[in-house]
């Protein structure tokens, strides 16, 4: 039997809807403001002629602007994180965060900058495995997020991570020599300050990982409707 025959039937609280997303102009500046475009190698000029062009584009409200991660990687934009006033980080035994790569499946457009589109925290599913989440995403036409895509959506939007309420990128995986998947899938939350993090990272924005086969009650499942570049 399927993983996904698995999944879990608890009827979870609605949670507050999360506010909009601000402008893709607005969302430039934002990246120029932090140096995004500094790490990817491209000017404030370019990032933001990009934005300028997704709001002449008709379906431009609500959507990601989002660096491609080959062009500015996870270890780059985490430290750019903040909550609470603490920058974010990497946990220490992930020092291959960079190598989690798009999965087959997850085809991202050829280009330094792309715009994500109905993004969903996927609350719904606190309390699912990856291994549970991803056929049921697909079933439902969505995408998971990829790390780097989640860091973004809290770059732009912090409260989009908070206690209890944290989410997954299981559209980024990590393969081994011989082809098969990492058994690690990661998310992003709020550090306790406890153990390898130390007492000073309490409250900061954590990059982590959970197993594929795991459940955990405060990770939901980051999700869009597609990834897309602004009409010609």
């Amino acid at each position: 039997m399927s993983d996904a025959a698995h999944a879990p039937s608890t009827v979870h609280s609605p949670l507050p809807s999360l506010p909009a997303l601000p402008a893709p102009s607005a969302q430039a500046e934002r990246l120029i403001e932090l140096g995004v475009q500094e790490a990817a190698g491209l000017s404030a000029a370019e990032v933001r002629a990009f934005a300028k062009a997704a709001e002449g584009d008709a379906g431009s409200a609500g959507v990601l602007l989002a660096v491609h991660p080959d062009r500015a990687p996870a270890s780059a934009l985490a430290p750019r994180l903040r909550h609470d006033g603490r920058p974010g980080f990497v946990v220490a035994d992930m020092a291959d965060v960079d190598l989690f790569a798009p999965l087959d499946g997850v085809p991202l457009p050829d280009a330094p900058l792309y715009l994500l589109t109905g993004l969903d925290r996927g609350d719904d599913m606190a309390d699912w495995s990856p291994n549970e989440a991803l056929p049921a995403l697909t079933a439902r036409h969505r995408t998971p997020l990829l790390l780097t895509e989640g860091i973004h959506w809290v770059l732009q939007q912090p409260q989009v991570l908070e206690r209890n309420h944290c989410f997954m990128t299981i559209g980024s995986r990590l393969r081994k020599a011989g082809g098969a998947l990492d058994a690690r899938t990661p998310a992003l939350w709020i550090s306790n300050g406890t153990g390898r993090d130390g007492r000073d990272r309490r409250n900061a924005p954590k990059v982590g990982w959970c197993w594929a086969g795991n459940r955990h009650t405060w990770l939901g499942f980051a999700s869009a409707t597609g990834r897309r570049l602004p009409a010609a």
